[in-house]
């Protein structure tokens, strides 16, 4: 018999060509196998995980795998477009690149020249946010941010003011040696690839992991402990276990004492106009009480033993340590597990419990690393002490109005627990740590024809750094750094549609987005944005008047813009993961990357940022021009070699030129740069040296080597703040204390959520009366953004959502799997099909996120699952609290920053007959790409 003859080894690609992924935002490195197609081009094949990369280690998901559907994709934009109906129509022509830039120009031009914060500039989920701010700074507008400001500014904002840093970008456990890892309200969308890693290796070595989420998914599915949580309620849950622990005494003192302000001393006297603040030397530096000498002394100075106990009296005012004010806070019986069980929906002893499992494993189950530092005090250890306990953190605890302190309070947990920065527990990636204060602060200073006077965002320490005008209104549009929402960090986007329409603070000319899709997935209020953004005024011109917008796809943004700059997609550009944004660093070490064109464009489209490059020598920007007048910077590949942010350092660390040749952090431009990177894989990495990888904020190693890369100019220690003295002077400010004062409707809620040690509160519901359920939305595994849903790979996975109830609520309501409920808000109403799902909170209810599309768009089918079945939840979101009858637009925010407080939606469920489609209904809108193929089939090659 003739057995046939198989090639065990078949050639699967004629060349790899690797790049960073771009379908969530993890930053995996992939190898792009490419193939000659039947004419002898080169197309992409299939996709991998490269194995060399830090951050995935050759791991890739289904989102990253269906990139070449993602890059394939029907609804991919092909030419500039100007509008030629009106808007929301979607009628468009196709234009040149260079009467797209006249287009643009002739809008902006005049009001750069004129009064440049009538324009606003703000974009989406894009990785350039160090590149798009210096475009809108050099434009000299006020009104630039990036999206962060509905994602998740509560969580980083409250990391840098706590601990300068937080989760996910700005650091990870430490995967390696924790014991027990807590995860708060994480979905499955971010960080996916590390945190599976993680989990694989953590659970190998049989250890704990517990999710608090209302939802049991993904991560909480294979958890081995999950706590249903109410809704909004974390910080109460969290500041119950510090109630436990405090109370029990298990707290690392000695990691409290020498490295946070716990012993700091705070004035008390309430006739003070400093009551409430760090008592500081000449110098400014915090004072505590040496326990050696029962002095004052700079928390800084060497030999120095901080005293935890010790108070100080001086010119008749009694000064108390930070940790005695939290003593005071904490161990009040509010915060006891009984008196907080009913509104989290956790039994109390459940709460002790596992306070209880938390001291356990960091105080029982301590170890030691043999390696010796020096910390900033100059005092050497011998040892590096572990407590491998560990927390992770996401979106589910920071899209509340009481956000920014819920992630306070478990930055507070973890530093009591001392399990910051040591072996086993949460570790800073480079370049974090570094505080609140060595960060930029906001400005606003404008000049008609010149750069803004400094960056737009920022952190501000006191009511001095708010951005206001001389008469005290906002300077920005979205209200950002306003007593309104004094830290927010990122700024307002999910405020910038409503403020301009309402000519609040002032009306714009020209709205400029990019990748925000803000007529529908990315907007509260989604019916009313639709609306504001085609309204006319009483001469018949629109409200916003100009339009800009860019995406690589045709989205339901589209249709309601004047001027459409096609972008590429992720495989057709460069792209800079940037030690100056948000890099791919690993807590061990230093990391950036880069996208390359592993592929040409076949329409005629540019990278978005290879375009303000172009629009920006056409304006004549000082970033954007050399002295003679000429385009500095021929594309955005052009700009990450040359550009420098200070001498030495640019957008890439890697492969910089210095006096004996290439070097890494430091140096001067290289021309080879990205050829440098490309040879590599994408990427480059320096790891940090082994003394210097815990103690980051402490570790004189880590500091020098800091200063060698780059990171910062100078060694820079701090001290973590579980008190947060620039909230207490906004508090200060509401008292009636200062020249800068607080307008009165204001006063009191500055005072209430301003706590400088953090707190719990209720989230504003007034006009909620009779909506009692809370609804959700979290992103599924293999969709990270709208772009997911027109990816024909992808969408056999998620072609449309139900709204999940849990047992109790379908039971109430009698419903059954397949059934449709009228879904209502005090905002609006939906209708949807609903499945019943027991591992869900009794009172919450909630779907998947961006799945639902408009019609005609992403040039999907008319009928197109996602379209008829698949719905949004914004609908019955609103951007303003529901009126309370003063007259004022309360915006529906954390007061503190002002993030999006998407999780406090209110809903009421009612049985009703299912109709031919999900409501509401819109009608269709005309795509300019058309629609795509019935069928859609990828295959290069034999």
């Amino acid at each position: 018999m003739t057995q046939p003859t198989l090639d065990l080894s078949p050639k699967v690609s004629d060349e790899i060509r690797k790049t960073t992924c771009y379908m969530c935002a993890c930053r995996c490195g992939i190898n792009v196998h490419m193939k000659k197609d039947d004419a002898g081009e080169l197309r992409v094949a299939y996709i991998e995980g490269n194995r060399d990369h830090p951050v995935n280690q050759g791991v890739l998901c289904a989102k990253g795998s269906a990139g070449i559907m993602q890059h394939n994709a029907p609804s991919r934009l092909r030419a500039p477009l100007k509008r030629v109906g009106p808007r929301g129509s979607g009628e468009f022509e196709e234009i040149s690149w260079d009467e797209a830039y006249d287009i643009a120009a002739s809008w902006l031009k005049p009001i750069r020249d004129t009064n440049p914060e009538k324009l606003a500039f703000f974009t989406g989920r894009d990785q350039s946010q160090s590149f798009t701010s210096f475009w809108a700074q050099n434009f000299g507008t006020p009104n630039y941010a990036a999206h962060g400001g509905f994602c998740s500014v509560n969580m980083a904002a409250a990391g840098i003011y706590t601990m300068g840093g937080a989760f996910w970008e700005f650091g990870q456990p430490d995967w390696d040696h924790t014991k027990l890892f807590m995860l708060f309200g994480v979905a499955e969308d971010h960080d996916s690839n590390p945190i599976k890693m993680g989990l694989g290796k953590i659970k190998a070595r049989g250890a704990r992991v517990i999710g608090v989420n209302p939802i049991r998914t993904g991560y909480n599915a294979v958890a081995d402990d999950w706590v249903g949580i109410t809704p909004g309620t974390d910080g109460l849950f969290i500041l119950a276990m510090v109630h436990c622990l405090m109370k029990a005494g298990k707290m690392d003192l000695t990691y409290l004492a020498q490295y946070t302000d716990a012993p700091v001393l705070l004035n008390m006297d309430e006739k003070s106009p400093d009551y409430g603040l760090y008592m500081r030397d000449e110098n400014g530096k915090q004072l505590v009480i040496d326990r050696t000498t029962g002095k004052l002394a700079p928390f800084d100075r060497p030999g120095v033993k901080p005293d935890l106990s010790a108070t100080h009296r001086a010119k008749g005012i009694t000064h108390v340590p930070v940790f005695h004010k939290m003593a005071e806070k904490y161990l009040n019986e509010e915060y006891a597990p009984e008196a907080v069980a009913d509104r989290c929906g956790i039994p109390a002893n459940r709460i002790r419990a596992i306070a209880a499992e938390l001291a356990r494993v960091a105080f029982d189950e301590a170890f030691e690393l043999d390696q010796e530092w020096t910390d900033f005090r100059g005092e050497t250890h011998k040892t590096m002490t572990g407590r491998p306990v560990s927390f992770h953190a996401m979106r589910g605890i920071s899209a509340h109005a009481n956000g920014f302190q819920t992630c306070r309070a478990l930055h507070v947990l973890q530093i009591i627990l001392g399990t910051v920065e040591v072996p086993g527990g949460f570790r800073f990636k480079p370049p974090y740590p570094k505080p609140a204060s060595a960060h930029p602060k906001p400005h606003v200073g404008l000049t008609p024809g010149a750069p803004l006077n400094g960056p737009h965002l920022g952190f501000v320490h006191g009511p001095d750094d708010l951005a206001l005008k001389e008469d005290g209104t906002p300077a920005r549009i979205d209200k950002a750094f306003t007593w309104e929402n004094p830290m927010s960090a990122h700024g307002l986007m999910h405020m910038v549609i409503s403020n301009a329409h309402a000519g609040d603070p002032y009306k714009i000319d020209t709205l400029f987005m990019y990748m925000a899709n803000m007529s529908w997935n990315s907007s509260m209020n989604t019916g009313g944005v639709m609306e504001m953004l085609t309204d006319k005024d009483e001469n018949g011109d629109y409200v916003i008047p100009h339009i800009i917008y860019s995406d690589a796809y045709s989205s339901e943004m589209v249709a309601y813009s004047d001027l459409i700059l096609p972008d590429t997609t992720y495989l057709e550009r460069h792209d800079c993961i940037s030690l100056l944004d948000r890099p791919i660093c690993e807590a061990d070490a230093m990391a950036d990357a880069i996208r390359w064109p592993v592929v040409e464009p076949d329409r005629n489209v540019k990278g978005f940022q290879s375009a303000l490059c172009d629009l920006g020598a056409k304006l004549g920007l000082p970033g954007f021009v050399n002295d003679d007048g000429s385009q500095k910077f021929a594309d955005y590949a052009d700009y990450i070699i040359n550009h420098e942010r200070r001498p030495g350092i640019g957008p890439l660390a890697g492969w910089r030129m210095g006096d004996r040749g290439l070097q890494s952090g430091r140096g001067g431009v290289n021309a080879s740069q990205i050829d440098n990177y490309i040879e590599n894989g994408g990427f480059f990495v320096e790891h940090v040296p082994e003394d210097a990888n815990y103690y980051k904020p402490w570790n004189m190693a880590y500091q020098k080597w800091a200063v060698d890369m780059g990171l910062f100019d100078s060694p820079q220690p701090y001290l973590f703040s579980l008190y947060v003295e620039p909230m207490r002077k906004f508090q200060l400010a509401a008292e009636g204390h200062g020249d800068r004062q607080p307008p009165n409707h204001l006063r009191q809620r500055i005072k209430d959520t301003m706590s400088p040690l953090p707190i719990w509160y209720e989230t504003d519901q007034q006009g909620n009366e009779g909506y009692t359920i809370t609804a959700l939305t979290q992103r599924p595994m293999a969709m990270y953004h709208s772009w997911g849903s027109q990816n024909a790979w992808l969408r056999q996975l998620h072609g449309h959502n139900p709204l999940y109830l849990p047992t109790k609520l379908m039971q109430q309501h009698d419903l059954s799997d397949g059934d449709w409920a009228r879904v209502s808000s005090p905002h609006g109403e939906i209708t949807v099909p609903v499945m019943e799902m027991a591992a869900l909170n009794e009172n919450t209810v909630w779907t998947w996120n961006a799945i639902g599309k408009r019609k005609g768009a992403w040039a999907l089918d008319k009928d197109a699952p996602e379209a008829t079945k698949g719905f949004l939840l914004n609908h019955l979101i609103h951007e303003l609290l529901p009126p309370k009858g003063d007259g004022l637009r309360w915006a529906n925010s954390d007061p503190i920053t002002g993030q999006a407080a998407w999780f406090d939606l209110k809903v009421r469920i009612e049985k009703t007959d299912a109709p031919k489609e999900s409501r509401p209904e819109y009608p269709p809108i005309t795509s300019p790409v058309g629609q795509g193929p019935d069928k859609l089939a990828w295959k290069v090659g034999k």
